[in-house]
């Protein structure tokens, strides 16, 4: 098991070459760390909970949604060449992995053990994410079905990291539901997984990609 960022540093190695604070690679430290050898992992407070351990479930689940958004921003940059409109599509998904980062980060740890300093999430965050939905539609054509992930690449990337986003959704309301987790977190998701339909639509249009009806079967 890798050194996990949200874990307290009294809980990980030192950080491996190419992280901030990296003594570079001759005084490199390893990357594991078997702490969680045993099936079980620290949250940021230093309690030990089983890997399956619902929160546990939930940052993991967040942290996969950051890798689907990361690919989905680096094609994004590779099609801006061709389609410049697509650079805004990549400075917003940066925008949301930083997000995304900032919620792992409060789901790790329980309510009691963030410090008031601690990132996070809040309405400003939904509304900008509402603000970038609403430009973006604008430049569409109403949906008069239900449309099929593809068309394009990026489409694909992006349906899949909002299947993915729905799914970290459900983990925190699980959490949710035994413990405490901010409102703004599940309210931001939410509205995250609205905002990579639309994206996806968008970029479709910017590559001249055709949507794909769904043709229920007669």
């Amino acid at each position: 098991m890798g050194v996990d960022p949200r874990e307290p540093p009294s809980q990980a190695s030192p950080e491996p070459a190419g992280r901030p604070g990296s003594a570079g690679p001759a005084g490199a430290s390893p990357v594991y760390t078997r702490t969680g050898d045993d099936g079980r992992t620290a949250l940021r407070g230093g309690q030990r909970v089983p890997k399956h351990d619902a929160r546990v479930e939930a940052y993991g689940t967040v942290d996969e949604l950051n890798a689907c958004v990361g690919l989905a921003r680096e094609l994004a940059r590779r099609l801006a060449a061709g389609a410049p409109a697509l650079s805004t599509l990549d400075e917003a998904l940066l925008g949301v992995q930083h997000r995304l980062f900032e919620i792992g980060g409060l789901l790790a740890s329980s309510p009691g053990d963030r410090p008031s300093s601690a990132p996070r999430v809040d309405e400003r965050d939904v509304v900008e994410l509402e603000r970038q939905m609403d430009a973006c539609s604008a430049e569409l054509a109403p949906l008069s079905s239900f449309v099929l992930p593809g068309g394009c690449e990026l489409n694909a990337v992006l349906h899949l990291a909002r299947t993915v986003c729905r799914r970290a959704e459900r983990r925190c309301v699980a959490v949710a539901d035994g413990d405490s987790v901010e409102l703004a977190v599940v309210v931001y998701l939410n509205r995250l997984g609205d905002a990579l339909f639309v994206w996806g639509r968008w970029a479709s249009s910017k590559l001249g990609a055709g949507e794909t009806p769904w043709h229920p079967r007669r």
